[in-house]
């Protein structure tokens, strides 16, 4: 019998994920956004162009706005394409926005980027509503990735 993928993962291609983001936060709840984009950044992260290290999310008038993610200039693209680390408007419903809002003021959170990918060639980013975690809470992340790097080779080894 085969395994049928998640509704949530089929068609999905991960063009860009942010690691740290998962280090240094722990995210709550995430979300998903589209993002408005120029012909050449569409190109670059098709090509698998972009960093979302240190970028994060801010709310301004109403809008979401992706800020410090680096998309690289498209090679081809024509009078040197777009800049690359401007800020980029993402695409949520009004309720979820206004939701996004309310978490954000009232318990300090944080939103943060934590994969750019496209379904059905359409570019989306995930965003994860996060609470930053204190130093000995990463120490305690690293100590717990340890034990199960060290039991999954001690199980290796059984086999």
């Amino acid at each position: 019998m085969q395994a049928v993928p998640s509704l949530l993962m089929a068609g999905r291609k991960v063009v860009a994920s942010n690691r740290q983001a998962r280090f240094n936060y722990e995210i709550l709840d995430t979300f998903e956004a589209g993002m408005v984009l120029l012909g050449s950044e569409v190109k670059s992260l098709r090509a698998g162009l972009a960093q979302l290290k240190d970028s994060y999310a801010d709310i301004r008038n109403g809008e979401v706005w992706l800020e410090s993610a680096h998309i690289s200039p498209y090679k081809f693209a024509e009078n040197g394409g777009h800049e690359p680390e401007r800020p980029r408007k993402l695409l949520l419903h009004r309720r979820e926005i206004d939701r996004l809002f309310g978490r954000i003021r009232e318990e300090g959170l944080t939103l943060v980027p934590t994969q750019i990918y496209f379904v059905e060639g359409k570019a989306k980013i995930e965003l994860g509503l996060g609470k930053g975690k204190r130093s000995h809470d990463k120490r305690q992340s690293i100590i717990d990735r340890q034990q199960k790097r060290e039991m999954a080779r001690a199980q290796s080894h059984r086999r």
